[in-house]
């Protein structure tokens, strides 16, 4: 009886592994590149599937009212935050915004040499976070600022006309497949 035990367990066991492994997904393999890591460009130059709903990034460069925007953005070396799987939320400033700075702001900031201070100014107008309009409103009943990509916190308010951001009205929302674009027509450039 005892073998008899131990033949059905061995069996049992045999099966198991056989079902196991014919369960099992095999892993593709994918071909690496052999750019040297200079030439490797981020995650931004990836190509989206045929059909997909675009990012954040592929939809401002669809839109004229954002080249000063995509011009800056890759000046500024972060393209790549935008196109990420999120979610995230960009509060995006058309063309117009960037004539209202102080005359030659938007040419200083685009030497290579201020790289950095653009990135911060640029990430100072994306939440790590999901924040479609209803949620905006939710948080500016709830008295709560946005923290933003760049450190910083933006004061989210309700007013009779619409919702502001860092003193700006939102004009128009679009969502993206990594999360929101709320237009505005103002740069949110941090307070120091």
């Amino acid at each position: 009886m005892r073998n008899y035990n131990l033949i059905l367990t061995i069996i049992a066991l045999f099966i198991f592994v056989i079902i196991s492994c014919n369960g099992e997904k095999k892993l593709e393999t994918k071909e690496v590149s052999k750019e040297p890591l200079s030439e490797v460009k981020g995650q931004a130059s990836v190509k989206a599937a045929e059909g997909a709903d675009p990012n954040a990034l592929e939809v401002a460069k669809s839109l004229d009212d954002f080249s000063t925007l995509v011009v800056a953005i890759e000046a500024g070396g972060v393209q790549d935050a935008l196109v990420n799987v999120g979610p995230l939320t960009v509060f995006a400033p058309i063309n117009n915004a960037f004539s209202k700075l102080t005359e030659g702001t938007v040419e200083t900031l685009l030497i290579p040499e201020n790289k950095s201070q653009l990135a911060f100014i640029l990430k100072n107008h994306v939440a790590p976070s999901n924040y479609p309009i209803n949620q905006l409103k939710k948080e500016a009943k709830k008295g709560r600022k946005l923290y933003m990509a760049s450190g910083k916190y933006l004061v989210v308010e309700h007013k009779a006309d619409g919702i502001y951001v860092g003193g700006t009205k939102i004009l128009k929302t679009v969502q993206v497949s990594n999360g929101w674009i709320h237009v505005i027509d103002n740069v949110l450039v941090p307070q120091e």
